[in-house]
């Protein structure tokens, strides 16, 4: 048993010593300085053009051309960012750095808001029909078309990058061990029906319980239905699920919120002094806390939005328009609702109901947990389960649209379909066995390839902000004259 705790703590360790490098301070200035960068080139497309962008999400293109509607793409990308990384995730970060990591996560969201806008936008420029009716594009191809054939080899690393970050990161294993976390807490807290432990005893790297199985199992069978169907069945599931969940989870946090209403103005308070000053939680005044408070913040904000990651652009090329700028819109909406809607009231409710200082070991799907069952008026089992079924519906969606995104990363590295075939069943296969291990390791592991896919789509960006002002101002310049058209 010594050996497999000391192996098990070599693993971690190496884990997460990869993961604080590829999320050191180099990446988190990169992603914020490319959001600012393209803020500044865009003359800030998220406050001026907001309200345009959330007519658009809901207002398809008449006479689009691609695979699935705006919507559809948009409800794609969102059924890979609204997962476990709003519910799992903000808890994590608010445990780990404070409350002021909720207050960076939205500084992270508000300049991520331009960035998505720039990826939905090249994504559709620079797209292309392998096939009639079949559209594929995102940063790979935005990097060999927009910047030429020799900055092939990086669009390549990203689409390599993604592959993997769909299999062995955030599609799978996160996913479908966050729900497995709820479900135990919910059903078996003390873990009656254990069944094999290794790894050590306080953080076994694999757990076998009942609930486990139950999980593995009925989460596999259902992400298999619908990967199986390809983009038209994910696009036409995440149509009806992602609206749904998201209403359902917001309605119910709102409620707790309403029913701590008292302990708002003091949690805003909290967010906004610890944000900046690691004394208002307690301790001395550390620059390394402070600094563990920004990167927990705007690295989870990242993690839960991924503007800049490149993953929702490949969506956004398969929709139906004509349109790069308006589909920029719509993918820049996603990062609206995911962070600035669901991942704050997400972490309000953890904050009024004390849930991310309780004082217990407690982290991810448990701090959420317990804000739901102190701070909604129901019964605490029912409050748990309501929690675990919005966890489970966020968690299977992001499945599905991570599938999708691995696949066409796979194709444009490839072009094979026995790859993409074999592809696909490693991924339910990666579905299956997430919930089994631990917690920190998957997050980490997570981590690392969402960040190294990161780099080469940051580079691109930068380098085609030129093209995105461009872009941008004719758009709004033929808008104006329609406008002026039609008033004659």
């Amino acid at each position: 048993m010594e050996s497999a705790a000391e192996n098990t703590v070599t693993f971690e360790s190496i884990v997460s010593t990869v993961d604080s490098w590829v999320w050191g301070w180099v990446l988190i200035v990169l992603i914020l300085a490319v959001g600012v960068y393209l803020s500044i080139r865009t003359r800030f497309v998220q406050l001026r053009h907001l309200g345009l962008a959330l007519k658009y999400m809901v207002k398809n293109e008449e006479d689009g051309v691609g695979e699935v509607s705006s919507f559809g793409a948009l409800c794609t990308a969102l059924s890979a960012t609204i997962g476990t990384g709003n519910i799992v995730g903000v808890a994590t970060a608010i445990v780990a750095g404070g409350p002021g990591a909720l207050l960076w996560m939205l500084v992270a969201a508000f300049f991520g808001m331009a960035t998505k806008y720039a990826e939905g936008l090249l994504a559709v420029k620079y797209r292309t029909e392998s096939s009639p009716g079949h559209f594929l594009g995102g940063p790979f191809y935005y990097i060999e078309k927009g910047l030429g054939k020799k900055w092939r080899p990086m669009a390549k690393l990203f689409a390599a990058f993604g592959a993997v970050a769909g299999l062995m990161g955030i599609g799978t294993m996160t996913q479908v061990n966050g729900i497995y976390e709820a479900a135990q807490n919910l059903f078996d807290k003390d873990k009656q029906g254990l069944l094999l432990e290794l790894g050590g005893s306080e953080k076994p790297l694999l757990t076998v319980t009942w609930t486990t199985i139950i999980v593995s199992a009925a989460v596999t069978f259902c992400a298999a239905l619908v990967i199986i169907g390809g983009i038209k069945r994910i696009a036409k599931v995440s149509e009806v699920v992602v609206p749904f969940m998201a209403v359902t989870y917001v309605l119910f946090a709102l409620i707790i919120l309403i029913s701590n209403y008292s302990e708002i103005p003091a949690a805003l308070g909290l967010i906004v002094r610890s944000a900046f000053d690691v004394s208002a939680v307690g301790g001395a005044i550390s620059g390394l806390l402070l600094k563990t408070v920004i990167q927990k913040g705007i690295g989870r904000g990242i993690f839960s939005n991924e503007a800049g990651l490149g993953s929702a652009p490949i969506a956004a090329a398969s929709a139906k328009t004509k349109e790069p700028v308006r589909q920029g819109l719509v993918t820049m909406t996603g990062t609206f609702i995911d962070t600035i809607v669901i991942c704050t009231i997400t972490g309000l409710s953890i904050i009024v109901t004390g849930a991310w200082n309780t004082g217990n070991s407690i982290d991810g799907a448990k701090v959420t947990t317990y804000a739901w069952q102190h701070g909604l008026p129901f019964d605490e089992n029912v409050s748990a389960f309501i929690l675990m079924l919005c966890l489970a519906f966020f968690a299977f969606t992001t499945i599905l649209g991570w599938n999708y995104y691995g696949e066409r990363c796979l194709e444009y590295l490839t072009g094979s379909r026995r790859a993409i075939t074999v592809y696909r069943w490693l991924y339910i296969g990666a579905v299956f066995i997430g919930s089994y291990l631990a917690l920190n390791t998957v997050w980490g592991i997570a981590n690392i390839f969402n960040g190294l896919m990161a780099f080469p789509n940051l580079v691109a960006l930068f380098l085609l902000g030129g093209v995105v002002s461009k872009e941008t101002k004719d758009f709004f310049q033929r808008q104006k004259r329609l406008t002026r058209r039609r008033t004659k």
